[in-house]
């Protein structure tokens, strides 16, 4: 499946959030949930942040697993049992980093 095939492929899984986009970013792409990014597509696999929430989803899953893929990213092992991702997307998101805001130049 290439790129933007699975992406469109995890948008789908996603969609029943409501809140979710994803942009193309240096041959993969992003994922955000309310504007927090939540993992991306890295290679030819989807991968979320490393947080309490997705380690409780996915325990069998490691950081660092896949080539290419940030060291804090775990490869997402539920992919295909939309119920199950969007409720660990929803847990994840109070552990999630908020967006920083853009600086205006003076």
């Amino acid at each position: 499946m290439a790129n933007k095939e699975l992406a469109e492929y995890v948008a789908e899984q996603l969609s029943g959030l409501g809140e979710i986009r994803h942009i193309p970013m240096m041959g993969g792409w992003l994922f955000y949930y309310k504007e927090r990014i939540i993992g991306g597509i890295y290679g030819d696999g989807f991968a979320v942040k490393d947080t309490k929430a997705s380690r409780k989803y996915m325990p069998d899953s490691k950081c660092g697993e896949w080539e290419n893929t940030p060291k804090n990213l775990l490869p997402c092992t539920i992919l295909e049992d939309s119920e199950k991702l969007c409720a660990m997307v929803e847990e994840m998101f109070p552990e999630l980093p908020e967006r920083k805001k853009k600086s205006g130049k003076k």
